[in-house]
């Protein structure tokens, strides 16, 4: 799953919320939320959009007779934007969840009705604006034909351990797929993780930055990088592992469910959203336990249906995380969603120094 908080809480997020503040607000009346057949729908693009068209839109849209439109890169910038002209033009927003949980923050959203969703279902129950619908992993990945056991690291300390499994390393660029992993790494419990302790996670990043072969940018290259063998060990996503596993995947590689960081991704309607009504049916529907199914047999990441889980097809569970594991930590974002634009910033002075 492609991770677009950076993009979603960068510098030109606020720049252009800056401008939209200061200028005039022009208040256009929003599109009237009045019985539709449509409703807009703004996520990731490529190969995860058409996953979705496969799982959940096409199968919506034939329940329903409601058509999907689909606007791919969800940016809250373009949201802050709209609110503030009054001329609102999408329905429903995905994204990571520290992403969506800043939208929260800054009131972008519409509160949810409980009765839409099968509470004792949920491994997270929503928000009062926002719902979780599913988890990706991080965790090591690597060659098997070229690491067999133990010959590669397995959790968090392992990667950092440049003595026991030297070789180059790939990390994101991206703060919040490194921070917590630094730490755990360093001896911290996943409960002792939050609020970050940045002082100790940089010292830890210290001892690990010279074996680091790329600080990547584009999620794809923590996979290609390994395939072609410019580095041995990556910090990557369990999704874009296992496709790697199956027709056109080039070069399997491996992954280790030994210790993750797990991410939650969350769906929002848009305040004052023109298709309010079926963007709340969309949201429903992604949380159906067939639903999940589908979406994460296919996808090979976690549902938050509880009865989704037996319904999965063998080979994704193969790919599930034991999400009791003591070792294991979900991200917060609720902490990211405050504190993302000051650790990020310390963290590029520290890539660049």
């Amino acid at each position: 799953m492609k991770d677009t908080f950076t993009a979603t809480l960068s510098r030109r997020t606020f720049l252009v919320g800056a401008a939209a503040l200061s200028a005039p607000a022009v208040m256009k009346p929003s599109r009237v939320a009045a019985k539709s057949d449509s409703v807009t729908f703004t996520a990731y693009g490529g190969t995860y959009q058409d996953l979705l068209v496969r799982n959940v839109f096409k199968p919506f849209t034939e329940e329903t007779g409601i058509k999907v439109n689909l606007i791919p890169g969800p940016e809250l910038a373009k949201i802050r934007a709209q609110l503030l002209t009054g001329n609102v033009e999408w329905d429903v927003f995905l994204d990571a969840g520290a992403g969506v949980a800043s939208g929260s923050r800054q009131g972008f959203w519409e509160p949810l009705d409980p009765s839409l969703f099968n509470v004792e279902d949920m491994v997270v129950p929503p928000k009062r604006d926002r719902v979780t619908y599913n988890f990706y992993p991080g965790g090591i990945a690597w060659d098997p034909a070229k690491f067999g056991p133990g010959k590669h690291p397995e959790n968090f300390a392992d990667f950092f351990d440049l003595n026991k499994f030297p070789g180059k390393r790939v990390l994101s660029n991206r703060a919040n797929n490194v921070m917590e992993v630094a730490l755990l790494a360093d001896g911290v419990a996943p409960k002792d993780v939050y609020p970050l302790d940045l002082d100790r996670a940089f010292k830890a990043l210290d001892r690990i930055k010279p074996s680091i072969a790329s600080w990547t940018n584009a999620t794809p290259q923590t996979i290609s990088l390994l395939q072609t063998g410019e580095a041995d060990f990556s910090y990557a996503f369990s999704n874009r592992v296992k496709a790697t596993t199956g027709p056109g995947g080039g070069t399997p590689l491996a992954f280790s469910f030994e210790q993750n960081l797990i991410y939650p991704s969350d769906l929002a309607v848009l305040k004052n959203a023109p298709n309010k009504e079926n963007g709340m049916k969309l949201v429903a529907y992604f949380l159906r336990s067939e639903v999940q199914a589908r979406v994460e047999s296919e996808a090979g990441t976690i549902p938050v249906s509880k009865k989704a889980i037996p319904l999965l097809s063998d080979d994704a569970r193969k790919w599930q995380p034991d999400m009791n594991r003591s070792n294991n930590l979900i991200s917060n974002s609720e902490y990211w969603a405050d504190n993302y634009e000051a650790v990020t910033s310390r963290f590029k002075e520290w890539i660049k120094s």
